[in-house]
């Protein structure tokens, strides 16, 4: 169906597919993935897993896409305190894909109160899996501020805090996900199987040239900046995320979503959005 989109770069006309024509009006294009399976062929004779070995075979490595911080982020949303006893880390650094330490549920030394350990999945899909991606509970929160430096004095935080915090922090990445959504709309024809998110990184101390520019136009700098990787039917797209402080008159944060110019495509969309909402203004 054609569908208005608008937001804060205008308004336009683009084809989407609905959640009811995708779960009950028709199946999915045979282009997608899930069409595939069954379709290789086998592999040849001379294929290592076709000899006889005497050596005991290796454990399987999990894929350099998924994110050490996922690995069992599941037990924690379906029984947290069962898994938080089983954790024993041991999983490598900090995960290139989100930028972040081993799920650590760990109480950290002379923490002044108990924090719960428990995670909420999103609705944003994990490029490579067939399930979401699943946010941090209070406990790891806690636990990365302190690896970055943050330490707690009396007057700081609290437990209340913490749940606020990890709910602002869930909202906003949901809020980031509709944004991409909205400008991935613009692709619903060559990737009608929606895309899904590879990996994320925090660059709070790298303002990109419109945040500087706005800057210089008077108003405030964004608190924080984020690069997400999206996966777009095969093909990898890069979108920059400024958040702004919103004031104490709002409980939101303003996000400023937008694909990177790093391609001709990613300037053609710009472009094409820019112009709908000078005509459209």
């Amino acid at each position: 169906m054609t569908e208005a989109v608008s937001n804060h770069m205008g308004s336009l006309n683009v084809e989407t597919f609905s959640a009811q024509e995708r779960s009950a009006g028709s199946s999915p294009p045979r282009t997608c993935p899930m069409h595939q399976e069954g379709k290789q062929s086998a592999p040849p004779p001379q294929c290592p897993m076709h000899k006889a070995s005497a050596a005991a075979p290796l454990a399987p490595k999990a894929s350099s896409e998924t994110p050490a911080h996922q690995e069992r982020a599941y037990e924690f949303v379906e029984c947290p305190m069962k898994a938080a006893k089983g954790n024993k880390g041991g999983m490598s650094d900090i995960n290139p894909a989100n930028m972040m330490p081993p799920p650590n549920q760990t109480p950290a030394e002379g923490q002044p109160f108990s924090l719960s350990v428990k995670r909420e999945e999103s609705t944003i899909p994990r490029a490579g899996a067939e399930q979401n991606w699943v946010y941090p509970s209070e406990q790891m929160f806690w636990n990365a501020m302190l690896r970055k430096g943050w330490r707690w004095n009396d007057g700081d935080i609290d437990q209340k805090d913490m749940k606020n915090i990890i709910k602002i922090h869930n909202q906003n990445n949901e809020m980031a996900w509709q944004e991409i959504l909205r400008w991935e709309a613009l692709h619903s024809k060559e990737c009608p199987c929606g895309p899904s998110l590879v990996r994320f990184g925090g660059k709070s101390k790298e303002l990109t040239p419109r945040a500087r520019f706005r800057h210089w136009m008077g108003n405030e700098l964004p608190f924080d900046r984020h690069d997400w990787i999206v996966n777009r039917c095969g093909k990898e797209v890069r979108y920059v995320i400024d958040y702004y402080d919103a004031g104490l008159a709002s409980k939101h944060t303003i996000l400023d979503v937008r694909p990177a110019l790093d391609s001709v495509g990613a300037v053609w969309d710009r472009m094409r959005v820019a112009w709908f909402r000078w005509t459209s203004s």
